[in-house]
């Protein structure tokens, strides 16, 4: 390959000595055609191989990867054949002896033979516009146990500002909460938001870019009033800034993995995260994630007066035990709503069963199978007629484990004053305090009513309200600037008369 100087030389001879190509490439010992090749362009010459390089080790082989790849097309596109794979298959083959390196080489130009490439074009986007959602999965230590997290992720096209929020499912009730949090972070509704084909938003795929949509996805999409687009199924690129997102959460949020006591205490972390990505500047871009954000918050829809109800709603019936059922689990509702007709609203963190328009019950959410899930509250006023279930009460075992054990000696206490049936009702009166009162305020008023021996519920009520409302303590009265009143004095009655009222001598 000719080098730079050697054209430095040829030009000089042609335009400062002008001497002819053919007198040049005779005493150089170059062909006229390098020569003419050098007085066209001065710049260094860049080798380009026409062919790739065959690599000795691999081609023995070159058939059995050509033929993994081909069948591999057919295969689903998260299931394909990764080069590190077909390395670990390779060494099985006898006679292989070639580097991890060598066949990832070797599979990436295959590769190309194959399926060449696709071509992108670079997009632009308006300020407010659009906006890409998402769902990734990472995992998390939940009081130290491993769990898996469901990411919603949405992100606003102009300025990249990203919102990450960890949820225990895809459901729909928390792709809505999603939304209704993600819209209050960004101060607006983008025009338009960009989805994969999810169930929890398209109900069946039509022909081209048409959707038939679930209901519900209707009303929150008419709620916040942004129109929907539907990517192409198996083309995930059509919406890569979101995906994007949800690696980058994944390898920058969550790693190393965070150790937290609760999924609120996970979601403040995502908050703080989202949050210092605003002082980021992405390549290409004057300003920063923040910076364009305030710009695109101009052109953004208003949120509306209210919070669309992300939940999911259905009619259910308590049975005799006073348990409703959603989703094999089962939950307790006030034992005067046993064998009636309620409404259970399933939010992503709670369950809420109302009768009418009135909450009778709530819990929070399980999302095991086969659970029961009981507030022992409930099951009080029955007690009060079934004292003799009291020791055996499934609702009671959980809350006894944890309670004080200033309980259990004044519920003995009660027994042995008023026998087990009385003794147990009195007690339960004052588990009933629970209701409308703090537990350490009960607690508190527990321990005085059996330091003083005041064995019943009403004299811990009247504990309670005490120490609810302790008595104020009360300023002598100034009376410096009232020299007139001051001077006034006014005679202590002699109380021990009264005391002859005790003895029997008064008149």
């Amino acid at each position: 390959m000719i080098t730079v100087e050697d054209k430095e030389e040829i030009r000089r001879l042609f335009y400062l000595e002008h001497k002819s190509v053919r007198w040049i490439a005779r005493k150089l010992g170059r062909s006229r055609k390098t020569v003419r090749k050098a007085l066209a362009d001065a710049s260094p010459s860049v080798y380009q191989r026409k062919e790739p390089r065959l690599s000795p080790k691999m081609s023995p082989f070159a058939p059995r990867v050509d033929q993994w790849l081909a069948e591999d097309l057919n295969n689903p596109v998260k299931q394909h054949l990764t080069a590190r794979r077909i390395y670990h298959l390779l060494q099985e083959e006898p006679g292989f002896d070639a580097a991890e390196s060598t066949v990832r080489r070797f599979v990436r130009l295959r590769r190309l033979g194959l399926e060449p490439p696709e071509v992108f074009i670079p997009l632009a986007y308006e300020p407010g516009m659009d906006a890409q959602c998402d769902f990734g999965e990472a995992k998390f230590f939940l009081q130290d146990e491993l769990v898996k997290a469901q990411l919603f992720c949405l992100r606003l096209c102009y300025s990249k500002r990203s919102f990450v929020m960890a949820f225990p499912t895809q459901r729909q009730e928390a792709f809505f909460e999603g939304h209704a949090a993600a819209f209050r972070f960004f101060r607006g509704v983008p025009h338009r938001i960009w989805y994969d084909n999810l169930k929890t938003a398209v109900l069946r795929v039509l022909m081209g870019r048409n959707r038939q949509e679930q209901s519900a996805f209707v009303g929150l999409r008419s709620h916040y009033l942004f129109e929907s687009r539907f990517c192409t199924p198996g083309e995930a690129h059509e919406k890569g800034l979101i995906e994007n997102v949800v690696g980058y959460a994944r390898r920058n949020f969550l790693v190393p993995l965070p150790r937290v006591s609760s999924w609120e205490e996970l979601n403040q972390h995502l908050l703080a995260c989202c949050l210092a990505e605003d002082q980021r500047r992405l390549r290409g871009e004057k300003a920063t994630i923040g910076e364009l954000w305030a710009q695109e918050r101009q052109h953004l829809l208003p949120l509306p007066d209210w919070s669309y109800p992300c939940c999911t709603v259905r009619p259910v019936r308590a049975n005799r035990f006073g348990l409703v059922t959603f989703e094999t689990n089962r939950y307790s509702v006030p034992s005067e709503h046993a064998h009636g007709e309620l409404l259970l609203k399933a939010y992503t963190w709670r369950v809420e069963i109302a009768a009418r328009d009135k909450v009778v019950a709530s819990h929070a959410r399980c999302y095991g199978r086969e659970q029961d899930v009981l507030d022992p509250l409930h099951y009080l006023p029955l007690l009060m007629a079934k004292p003799g279930a009291f020791d055996h009460a499934k609702a009671l075992q959980a809350w006894r484990a944890r309670w004080p054990a200033v309980y259990d000696q004044y519920r003995q206490a009660l027994v042995q004053r008023f026998g087990t049936s009385q003794g147990t009702r009195e007690f339960v009166r004052v588990l009933q305090l629970h209701r409308n009162h703090p537990p350490d305020l009960v607690r508190q008023a527990v321990e005085q009513a059996l330091q003083h021996q005041a064995y019943n519920a009403d004299a811990v009520l009247n504990i309670v309200l005490q120490l609810a409302q302790p008595t104020r303590t009360v300023s002598p009265l100034d009376l410096s600037a009232q020299p007139a009143l001051a001077a006034i004095q006014a005679a202590t009655p002699d109380v021990s008369h009264f005391d002859q009222l005790l003895t029997g001598r008064g008149g």
